[in-house]
This record gives structure tokens, C-alpha cells and sequence, in this order.
């Protein structure tokens, strides 16, 4: 029985990619689609993470478990980042005893993730429905 499935899967697979070629152009073109976040994705990210309280570093560790890669060669970027968003009064910062920096949401910027992930989820359910 599972010589037959192999064989069933083998031929599958030979039809269904029958005459798909990869080029390398082709691919990294690929990779960098998936690869590359957008400033949109980037905020709706911190901002999801910020709805508990966290210190920048502790932020860059959860952007990167996100795959996001942007402030890896400039950590500098992320609390320029946070700066500004503190100055458009959507996240608060307070300095805790051991002297380090703590982020979190407060009402203005949870009422911007709830928006930025309704958007989310609109062009995902989009993006379904254009490749179905």
C-alpha cells in the first residue's frame, strides 16, 4: 500500500510541476517579496507587542522571533522609532528602578492597532480571494 502512495505522489508531482522552472532571478525575486516588511507591518507588529510592557531591547528580540529584520544593523532605528510614537501620544514610556526604559500602549495607541488590524486582516482576506 504505501509503494502505491509513493508511486501516486511521485506521479503528482511530476504533473503538477511538469515544465516549472526556477530560475535563481526567479527566486530571489520570491524571497525578497516574502522577505521584505512593510513600515505598516513593522508598526502593527509593536504595536501588538507593546500591549504589555516592554523594554526597546526586549521589543528587538520579539520583532526579530517576528522575522522582522529592519533594526538589526541599527538598533538606533527602533528607539527613533518609539520616539515618535511616544510624540504622537500612542505609546507611553517610564523608567523603571533598574534604570531601564519601559514601552507600552496606551488608550490612543490600542485604538490604533484595533484599526491597523482590521486593515490587516481586510488585505489578507483580499489576498485570498485573489489567489483562489
Amino acid at each position: 500500500m504505501e509503494d502505491r502512495l509513493k508511486k501516486l505522489k511521485k506521479s503528482q508531482q511530476q504533473e503538477t510541476f511538469h515544465g516549472l522552472k526556477f530560475t535563481d532571478e526567479l527566486r530571489q525575486s520570491i524571497f525578497q517579496a516574502i522577505k521584505e516588511e512593510t513600515d505598516e507591518d513593522i508598526l502593527l507588529a509593536i504595536l501588538q507587542l507593546l500591549t504589555r510592557q516592554k523594554t526597546g531591547f526586549e521589543l528587538l528580540t520579539h520583532l526579530r522571533g517576528r522575522g522582522i529584520k529592519r533594526f538589526d544593523q541599527n538598533e538606533g532605528f527602533l528607539y527613533t522609532f518609539l520616539h515618535s510614537l511616544e510624540q504622537k501620544e500612542y505609546i507611553l514610556s517610564q523608567w523603571d528602578d533598574e534604570k531601564n526604559k519601559q514601552y507600552s500602549l496606551n488608550s490612543k495607541g490600542r485604538k490604533l492597532l484595533k484599526k491597523a488590524e482590521t486593515k490587516s486582516k481586510q488585505e489578507v482576506s483580499k489576498g485570498v480571494i485573489l489567489y483562489e
